[in-house]
């Protein structure tokens, strides 16, 4: 099986986050995956993008991580995808499918409320999925839901603990969303992964998408 990281931060751009492009490639590359996602908060939420002084800046820097791991995977022969974490109040959102023109085309997505926000995308291809939607935290000031506005969940998040997962995996289940998972690796010190695997290797975000919409993959977790 071809395993893929599918939610992944660095540090350039997500504040959150300590690994730099090339550390994160590195360490997938040695653990023998066969791709990953760059998956950086996106200028909505914890993101270093706030000085930029236009949108079009703002995306740029945004990009930067994720074309900077685009040069090194294909150095390092691990090939390197898009994706974005949107956010809203404490409540996460991975989108796979839209590029930065796409995302250069649209600054009125700053102006919309979230529930369109989500609505826009998915109606320009891309895939929505709830990540960790159960997340309980002190700056989190309560659990929201958004089963209309997205097509999957991550019922597997490696950052999470067991009871969060299997209220994820119940929500999924009740609205018929798409299972989903991924490892929110920040750091790496991170020892708990967790990701999506196929039965032959991607091609672009596209294929992944169309793979998942399928039902033709596996969730799988994995310790180092």
């Amino acid at each position: 099986m071809y395993k893929y990281e599918t939610h992944l931060h660095t540090s350039h751009v997500s504040k959150c986050a300590s690994q730099s492009v090339r550390e994160v490639i590195e360490l997938y590359k040695s653990l023998g995956y066969a791709g990953i996602f760059i998956t950086n908060h996106f200028i909505d939420g914890n993101s270093n993008t706030g000085d930029s002084p236009t949108y079009e800046d703002k995306i740029n820097y945004y990009f930067s991580d994720y074309e900077e791991g685009v040069k090194i995977g294909k150095e390092l022969n691990l090939p390197v995808f898009f994706g974005a974490e949107l956010s809203y109040k404490g409540t996460d959102f991975l989108v796979f499918g839209l590029d930065k023109k796409w995302f250069l085309s649209h600054p009125e997505i700053m102006d919309m409320k979230k529930t369109d926000e989500l609505k826009f995308m998915m109606d320009e291809g891309a895939l929505v999925i709830q990540a960790h939607p159960f997340r309980e935290a002190n700056y989190i000031d309560h659990i929201r839901l958004f089963p209309r506005s997205v097509q999957g969940v991550e019922i597997n998040n490696a950052c999470r603990t067991d009871f969060e997962n299997e209220m994820a995996k119940n929500y999924a289940k009740s609205y018929n969303l798409i299972p989903f998972a991924g490892s929110d690796i920040h750091h790496l010190t991170q020892t708990h992964l967790s990701g999506i695997s196929f039965s032959t290797p991607i091609s672009d975000e596209q294929d992944f998408i169309n793979r998942i919409k399928s039902g033709n993959y596996e969730i799988f977790t994995k310790n180092i």
